[in-house]
C-alpha cells in the first residue's frame, strides 16, 4: 500500500480526503435542512459526518435539545434522505453521492451525564478521615491485632 493512501494517514489520524468530504457533506445537508419546512427538524444540529474510504456511505450525526424527539427526527430524516442525497450530488464535485445514514449523536448526552455526576459528587459531604475513627491515637490500630493503614 502506498504512503498516504487509505482511511488513515501515517499518524493514525483520519485521512484528509474523507475528512474534507465529511465536512462538505455536513455543510450541504445543514444548508438544505434550513430550506425544509418541517417542524421536526427545527432544533436539529448536525455534529459531524463520518465518510467511509470509498465515499459510498456517510453517517451524519445529529443532536437535539429534546431527547424524546429522536424517533420523530429519525423518521423525518428517512423521509428527506433522497432529497438530501440529491443536494449532496448537485452541490459537490464528488464522483458519486454517498448513501446517507442519520444517527443521533450520543456524545453530547454522555458529556452532560458525566457533568451531572461530577456535580453530584461535588455536592456530597466529605468522607470522614478513617484514622480519627479507628483508634483515637492516630496509629490506625483498632486493637484487634490487625495493623492499620
Amino acid at each position: 500500500m502506498a504512503k498516504g493512501r487509505g482511511r488513515h494517514n501515517r499518524s493514525g489520524a483520519p485521512g484528509t480526503r474523507t475528512a474534507k468530504a465529511g465536512e462538505l457533506i455536513r455543510r450541504v445537508v445543514a444548508s438544505e435542512l434550513e430550506l425544509l419546512e418541517d417542524e421536526r427538524l427545527d432544533l436539529v444540529s448536525l455534529t459531524g459526518v463520518d465518510v467511509d474510504r470509498d465515499l459510498h456511505k456517510a453517517v451524519v450525526y445529529f443532536t437535539t435539545f429534546d431527547r424524546d424527539d429522536d424517533p420523530e427526527i429519525a423518521e423525518a430524516f428517512d423521509e428527506y434522505r433522497g432529497r438530501l442525497r440529491h443536494a449532496v450530488s448537485t452541490q459537490t464535485q464528488l464522483r458519486r453521492a454517498p448513501e446517507l445514514e442519520f444517527r443521533s449523536d450520543a456524545t453530547l448526552r454522555s458529556a452532560e451525564r458525566i457533568e451531572e455526576l461530577l456535580r453530584q459528587e461535588a455536592d456530597r459531604p466529605p468522607v470522614p478521615d478513617l484514622s480519627e475513627t479507628q483508634g483515637g491515637d492516630g496509629t490506625g490500630d483498632a486493637g484487634d491485632g490487625t495493623p492499620g493503614q
